[in-house]
């Protein structure tokens, strides 16, 4: 297989490599991306909430969580994952960290997984205990491979064995996510539930245990996202009429759920998100 590998150019923060997916993964695997960073001290970061779920393979020290505004799981991490989480988060390191993360659509969690996106809605565990194919051996096995597209080689044979093994979806909530996402957060609810049949009550409740948060909430964070982009070029009060809040108050409460932060100072700091990290 041809790969279109992208390397970041050298620059003082992370260093990505990034990794095409397969085509067999679409729509349940978003991005690959090797992490490579070292920092004369310290590191905090703020990780504002987002749709993507991160998958974590340490190949160097670990990772603490300082403090989640939503869910749990602070303390220090190696491999770990970090389900949907409708809040924000506080990271540190010392000094360096090298990884490999591979973030997941909520699509992609209980697929490959075989676990339901309800179970790790939250919460940030540790990778192993979630399923045992990422446990020491293959760590070894990455650490012991010579470069990015080997490691890339590797995870691309054991996501497509999650693949095969996998547990399946139920479609109408497949489709309730894609109507979700594809539309921005912006489509009413109300009409998706009576576009699959089922009570709103069933859907609803078969919808969070799929992605780990109900529909109505997953559409205020994937707006919350299209509208931490658009704040960058747009202003606020355009922003709330575009993307569907009730009006610029509206927009200021939920960024500040989702971030931490006013949209001004959302867009002074420039988090690193799952989406930018694969581009």
């Amino acid at each position: 297989m041809t790969d279109d590998t992208r390397h970041e150019a050298a620059a003082p923060g992370p260093v990505l490599v990034r990794h095409r997916v397969r085509p067999e993964l679409a729509g349940l695997v978003a991005g690959i991306v090797g992490h490579d960073e070292r920092a004369a001290g310290p590191v905090v970061r703020r990780q504002v909430a987002g749709s993507l779920i991160p998958v974590v393979l340490s190949l160097g020290p670990p990772l603490d969580v300082v403090d989640l505004s939503v869910g749990e799981g602070v303390g220090r991490h190696t491999s770990f994952i970090a389900g949907i989480m409708p809040g924000h988060a506080t990271t540190s390191f010392e000094s360096e960290q090298h990884c490999l993360q591979i973030y997941l659509t909520p699509l992609g969690v209980t697929r490959l997984l075989g676990l339901p996106g309800r179970e790790l809605a939250a919460r940030v565990v540790e990778l192993a205990d979630v399923n045992p194919v990422f446990g020491d051996r293959l760590l070894d096995r990455l650490l012991r491979a010579p470069n990015w597209p080997r490691r890339f080689e590797l995870i691309d044979r054991v996501l497509l064995g999650l693949l095969e093994h996998g547990r399946p979806l139920e479609p109408f909530v497949g489709w309730m996510w894609r109507q979700i996402d594809r539309s921005g957060g912006r489509v009413r609810i109300a009409e998706l539930v009576e576009e699959t049949g089922w009570s709103s009550r069933y859907a609803s409740s078969r919808f969070a245990e799929h992605v780990g948060i109900g529909p109505k909430a997953a559409a205020g964070l994937v707006r919350f996202e299209r509208a931490a982009i658009a704040l960058r070029g747009l202003p606020a009060a355009e922003v709330a009429s575009r993307f569907g809040f009730a009006d610029q108050s509206h927009l200021v409460r939920e960024v500040r759920r989702y971030s931490g932060w006013t949209p001004s100072a959302l867009i002074g700091t420039e988090p690193t998100t799952a989406h930018t990290a694969i581009g």
